[in-house]
């Protein structure tokens, strides 16, 4: 009966209801563009004119509708696992995308639900207003043809809820943590659900702030962990290749030295071959460096200072990205800045230990990436403006790091010794050192908007004026010229280069936390000395980074908000979404070849592509190392890593399955070389990868029969 009921009611609100001026009302409530703007707007009000209620409204609601809308309204849909109206019944009105995801419960009705419920708690007098317009958004669900109203109201339901539950857990948390750990501002404010209760301080208690900061680590550290073990996001290309690596461990490899393969098998050696395997040390790495940086500002600033450093941390998409994938990126970071820690102590103590850490973080810094030579042209300059630094090189403390890079530079070389050095040529390579120089504007352009975006464009601005000051500045403190010396080379070089050759944003990656130390003491001093302006561009990069570092992580957020996901173009996620489907439609038609009764291999036209295959393919995992299936085109010169393996030449007779993007032009022609490894080639068909109904991308696959 209530199943009848439920039918009926969807039929009348998606056909009899139906109306030409009704179609835009309802979409317009189910998602449109101006929902996100006017949100933003209201959350500033709330934060900046809304009292101590409107803040801790802000934060609680955030909190809740994270946990509680990814966690118990996606758990919950997998549980019931209940199809789509448009799934059972075709002949649905759908006026809407087609969600990939279960139908019960909505999603949207489950925001709006909870929205509703903290409204109540914290604004009793508004909280009907909110309610009408979470009906109506339902209502519009419903009407668009993608949820029953069982749906809807399982999701009023389940957020109303949740956010009871989880808003009364963080009080009841807050009640004991804050008690114990943060006692001047529990006194102030002793029950979250109350925020009008308790007395009111004008105490500044940094040591509170720099606790905040130990919390607000271990609690990220734990969120991202949960995003790469859920997992949120697929590996990337350079992650899958990477990770081959680690089954065949080696002194070097092509393009990079042995660090990021030893990360590789650390993590999947614990965590076995998973995502979170994969990227279990960047999280890590990321709390780590946050906490020796948390402490060293603190203990030369305050601890409100040093917390908001680490927010600002936070608040760099370029930092935050780092902290989440596994590249050569976060490792740099991490014994780049530790070095640079390491060398300070070691000048101004006079300490030989410090330089035998500072000779570490070279050599670990050189075998992650070929970035020693910055390090070590960034420690001698920092010598020249530390006071007795150049006294040093009369002490052994110098020569004991330069010895322990040495070192480090040996497999690196014996390695590229017996390979041609093709480590070198494919630097030389990367660089553009083998054309001829031509002067391409667009290079600068597009670095410079590059670098705005990821390191934040307030914190760039800040920390440009705070190293471009203390260069000029002669009686500038030692330790912010220093820092400095770490920062700005690099980037001075990077930008430079753009001159002859195109520089990937993320090169620059080692002197981002450089720079934003020297910004952070630098406007600690301004602030000290009244200039109050600070905060406000403290303020508008915490806003301006913050959401956007976590619609970095989860752009579906964004289309869950709006009715409108972001154009594939300027996608950022779209390189770690679909992979696993991608794996398993290969996986299919390399089954429909090998019903021919031949094997069948793969070989794709990039070696990303077939580390994704490699990881993705299911099965495919426990073929490596002896066992490999996965190939990147055999062309007769070394591009890859997989030039340097054991190739598809022993194959004699078999088929091959090649796999490549689908080009923009249909006329482009198949590699030459397929033409001639192979008896025959043949077109298949092209294969779309979708993510959440989002089409992201295509593939060509071609059967390749008869390996010669």
């Amino acid at each position: 009966m209530i199943s009848n009921l439920d039918w009926a009611l969807f039929r009348f609100l998606n056909g009899t209801l139906a109306s030409e001026w009704l179609d835009p009302v309802m979409a317009f409530l189910s998602g449109n563009a101006v929902f996100i703007p006017a949100v933003v707007l209201l959350a500033v009000g709330l934060v900046g004119w809304g009292g101590r209620r409107g803040r801790i409204f802000v934060v609680m609601l955030t909190l809740v509708l994270a946990l509680g809308d990814t966690v118990c309204v996606g758990w919950l849909k997998k549980v019931i696992g209940r199809p789509r109206p448009f799934v059972e019944h075709p002949e649905t009105r759908l006026l809407a995308g087609k969600g990939t995801s279960y139908s019960m419960p909505s999603g949207h009705a489950a925001i709006w639900g909870a929205v509703t419920m903290m409204t109540l708690i914290y604004y009793r007098r508004r909280w009907v207003a909110v309610a009408v317009v979470g009906m109506g958004v339902g209502v519009s669900r419903v009407y668009l043809g993608v949820h029953y109203p069982s749906d809807v109201l399982a999701g009023w339901t389940m957020g109303g809820a949740y956010a009871a539950v989880l808003s009364r857990m963080w009080a009841w948390v807050w009640s004991g943590l804050g008690r114990r750990c943060f006692p001047e501002w529990h006194a102030a404010l002793p029950d979250l659900l109350r925020p009008d209760e308790g007395i009111r301080t004008e105490t500044v208690a940094h040591g509170h702030w720099e606790r905040l900061g130990w919390v607000l680590l271990g609690v990220v550290l734990v969120a991202r962990w949960v995003v790469v073990g859920i997992p949120v996001i697929d590996l990337s290309e350079d992650e899958a290749y990477q990770w081959i690596w680690s089954k065949r461990l080696d002194w070097s490899y092509y393009s990079k030295p042995v660090g990021i393969a030893l990360a590789h098998w650390i993590g999947t050696h614990l965590f076995g071959d998973t995502e979170f395997g994969v990227r279990f040390l960047p999280p890590l790495l990321g709390a780590i460096l946050g906490g020796v940086l948390l402490r060293f500002v603190a203990r030369r600033t305050d601890g409100r200072t040093a917390f908001l450093f680490t927010a600002a941390a936070m608040a760099t998409p370029l930092l935050a990205v780092g902290s989440l994938l596994l590249t050569i990126d976060p490792l740099t970071v991490f014994f780049y800045t530790l070095g640079m820690l390491a060398a300070w102590r070691a000048l101004t103590e006079d300490s030989t230990a410090w330089w035998g850490v500072v000779g570490v973080s070279l050599g670990a810094t050189l075998l992650t990436k070929y970035f020693a030579p910055f390090q070590v042209i960034s420690l001698v300059m920092a010598m020249a403006v530390t006071p007795g630094g150049w006294r040093q090189w009369r002490r052994p403390g110098p020569y004991l790091a330069l010895g322990i890079l040495a070192l480090a530079t040996v497999p690196i070389l014996i390695w590229n010794a017996r390979h041609d050095w093709v480590a070198f040529v494919h630097l030389r390579e990367r660089g553009g050192l083998h054309q001829a120089w031509r002067f391409k504007p667009q290079f600068l352009t597009d670095f410079v908007l590059s670098e705005v975006g990821l390191l934040n464009p307030v914190w760039l601005v800040m920390t440009v004026m705070a190293v471009w000051a203390v260069w000029l500045r002669r009686g500038a403190p030692v330790l912010e010229r220093f820092l400095a010396c770490f920062c700005a080379p690099v980037f001075l070089f990077y930008l430079g280069y753009t001159i002859r050759a195109r520089v990937h944003a993320n090169w620059i990656a080692a002197a981002v936390l450089p720079g934003m130390l020297v910004a952070t003491l630098y406007w600690h001093r301004r602030w000290q000395a009244g200039s109050h302006a600070v905060w406000r561009w403290v303020r508008g990069g915490l806003w301006f980074g913050l959401p956007l570092v976590v619609l970095l992580h989860n752009t579906d957020w964004i289309g869950k908000l709006t009715g409108h996901p972001l154009p594939d173009r300027i996608e950022p996620t779209k390189r770690v979404h679909g992979h696993r489907d991608f794996g398993a439609q290969v996986a299919q038609v390399r089954t429909n070849l090998m019903a021919e009764g031949r094997p069948v291999f793969i070989v794709t036209d990039h070696y990303g592509r077939a580390g994704l295959l490699s990881f993705y393919y299911p099965g495919g995992q426990e073929m490596l190392p002896d066992r490999p299936f996965v190939y990147e085109v055999a062309t007769g010169r070394v591009v890859s890593q997989f030039g340097l393996w054991p190739g598809y030449e022993g194959r004699r007779g078999e088929t091959a399955l090649f796999v490549r993007p689908e080009p923009e032009d249909p006329a482009e022609p198949l590699p030459t070389e397929l033409w001639e490894q192979f008896e025959s080639v043949e077109r298949l068909k092209t294969i779309e990868v979708r993510y959440r109904g989002r089409l992201f991308h295509r593939y060509d696959l071609v059967a390749c029969r008869g390996k010669k």
